[in-house]
């Protein structure tokens, strides 16, 4: 990893900057398997996925008998912790329910809002290298507790063309009512166009590779809703020292292995923790079964010296990292100063890998970032917030001189009108 001293601030924008391609470089492929999709259907699924996933599927559809095979290949050992996660990431999402909003604005005029499940979802759970059954309870059971309708799951088969057993287990186990092996920009486009054998949803959920991340982006123009752009995934940790090395070195190298484009960084007031740390990693890293994928991120990523907590705040919240870890004496400092980070871990014994599976918490966060802006998969995600009201001829006289003056200002005739014609019936 790089070393960087006391870096200053006019060269932070290009030491922060993230390990991936411009959405520039990869529109051009997205656009042109989006216009196939929509123009020929399954058949141009059925061309992608033999190309970028090397199998031809008889059906991408998962049958009842594939799932009921796929739970026999699960270790019980394994179905009990998937419960449990599932179990703790539906005590924290449940808690999220809010009631109905009510108030009477003025007299005669009652205005509320209630909340309603949008109805069809699809989720996207990234297969490759790691297939990530965990992203399944993290979107299927918000969208289970929310009440949607249809919830339909979209993951790449592997040669044999199947999805790993537990991917199947967690599918059946938090209600998704319809299972399809494709994956890639090309899965993004059958739910945003629909197909024979693809439902069209309304929203799409989960995190992808940088094709999947501008795929979503894309369907956006098409009038499908994402949850974010969640791309490869990233850490920051701070820590002074007080920390623990190794711990901070095991923190680093959990989202290194994700991907070649996954990046890490270390912030720290302290320079002998930064050496530290250093040397953890190149120990720990020796003996990781994903070597080589840990590697390459770790080439991208960062160990950074700075002077002092503030100047340390500053750059973290320049940065708005996906996670953030906070292993510091000062800890209520970050906790009260940060504003862009998607999940925040918290102290020597909160590893990310916590968020990552069982706490509770959400793992679909904004990367690159987006969490300047954007909040991480929640249940809201899954819910509309929908506006009523009703007003009595008393509310209507207290306020129809209010919007008969703001139209005719506006030069909107009609809009008075349609407040003065029933004003003329009341007086």
């Amino acid at each position: 990893m790089q070393i960087i001293d006391n870096p200053d601030r006019s060269k932070w924008s290009e030491i922060l900057k993230r390990p991936t391609q411009t959405v520039d470089d990869i529109e051009n492929t997205v656009n042109q398997i989006f216009e196939e999709v929509k123009q020929k259907g399954d058949d141009a699924i059925k061309k992608y996925t033999v190309k970028f996933d090397v199998v031809d599927l008889e059906s991408n559809l998962v049958s009842t008998n594939e799932i009921e095979e796929a739970i026999k290949k699960v270790p019980k050992n394994l179905q009990n912790a998937i419960k449990q996660a599932k179990q703790n990431i539906e005590a924290f999402h449940s808690a999220q329910k809010t009631s109905k909003i009510e108030i009477e604005t003025t007299n005669g005029v009652k205005c509320w809002q209630e909340k309603r499940p949008i109805q069809k979802v699809g989720l996207y759970i990234p297969g490759g290298t790691a297939p990530l059954f965990s992203t399944v309870l993290m979107l299927a059971v918000p969208a289970q507790i929310a009440g949607c309708k249809d919830i339909v799951l979209c993951s790449p088969p592997n040669k044999n063309g199947e999805l790993a057993p537990e991917i199947l287990y967690a599918a059946q186990l938090c209600g998704v009512t319809k299972i399809i092996k494709v994956g890639g920009i090309q899965a993004i486009a059958g739910l945003t166009f629909g197909t024979k054998t693809i439902p069209q949803v309304y929203k799409i959920f989960g995190p992808g590779n940088q094709f999947v991340t501008v795929a979503k982006q894309l369907a956006t123009k098409f009038g499908v809703a994402i949850d974010m752009p969640a791309g490869p995934s990233e850490l920051l940790v701070v820590a002074d020292d007080t920390a623990n090395a190794s711990y901070i070195a095991s923190d680093l190298l959990s989202q290194a292995e994700h991907g070649i484009d996954s990046q890490v960084i270390l912030v720290s007031t302290s320079k002998a923790l930064v050496d530290e740390v250093s040397k953890e990693i190149e120990k720990q890293l020796d003996v990781l079964p994903r070597k080589a994928i840990a590697e390459k991120s770790i080439a991208n990523s960062k160990l950074i010296y700075v002077e002092n907590d503030e100047i340390a705040l500053e750059l973290i919240n320049e940065y708005g990292p996906e996670h953030f870890i906070i292993c510091s004496k000062n800890e209520d400092y970050y906790i009260d100063g940060v504003t862009n980070a998607g999940s925040i871990f918290i102290g020597d014994y909160t590893p990310e890998s916590a968020g990552d599976y069982a706490s509770g918490t959400n793992h679909t966060l904004p990367t690159n970032g987006f969490s300047k802006a954007y909040s991480g998969v929640n249940l809201d995600s899954f819910l509309k917030s929908m506006t009523f009201q009703k007003i009595s001829k008393e509310g209507l006289l207290n306020i129809g001189e209010t919007i008969e003056l703001m139209a005719e200002a506006e030069g909107l005739q009609a809009h008075k009108n349609a407040v003065s014609i029933r004003l003329k019936d009341l007086k």
